[in-house]
């Protein structure tokens, strides 16, 4: 896969709606050419102790923050034609749909694949498949675990190197 675009999502709480953070990398001829960061003020807009205690953000963070659409009105031509690349698709996928249904917006089925399963299959004997295990094994180590643009960043990376 030469051209995509990795995604992660940071969540304020336990609701999937709660985005909070997007982190975008976009990769075309598998050479990283675009990155794209931003707070967003999470719905329902309040933190959990341990969302915050994994990546740090606080509602003082994003109380200035523009809402979902506005930031996905920036992301959906960055990303338009492209597949959605995620460590653990499941949860950023799962994020993404939330928070368009919470929005009352259309989603336009986008296509997910996993880096998460990519490193399940190619490295089986992996200590763990954790984000920061696989971008190391791959050349990539992270200093900013849990940022979404960090992460994102990680998963460019892992997909470049084994999908």
């Amino acid at each position: 896969m030469q051209d995509f675009a990795a995604i992660d999502f940071e969540t304020a709480n336990n609701c999937q709606s709660s985005v909070c953070s997007v982190g975008i990398v976009i990769v075309r001829g598998g050479v990283v050419i675009d990155k794209f960061y931003s707070l967003i003020q999470p719905e329902p807009n309040h933190y959990q102790y341990w969302n915050t205690r994994v990546h740090g953000l606080r509602c003082e963070d994003t109380e200035c923050a523009p809402v979902f659409p506005h930031v996905w009105a920036q992301v959906e031509p960055l990303i338009e034609g492209l597949p959605l690349v995620a460590h653990n698709a499941r949860f950023d996928e799962s994020c993404l749909k939330a928070v368009f249904r919470t929005y009352q917006m259309d989603y336009p089925d986008y296509t997910f694949f996993d880096t998460l399963r990519a490193a399940k299959h190619a490295f089986p004997h992996a200590p763990n498949h954790q984000l920061h295990t696989v971008a190391a094994m791959c050349g990539h180590p992270m200093t900013n675990h849990h940022h979404a643009l960090a992460d994102a960043e990680a998963c460019a990376n892992i997909a470049i190197e084994i999908m």
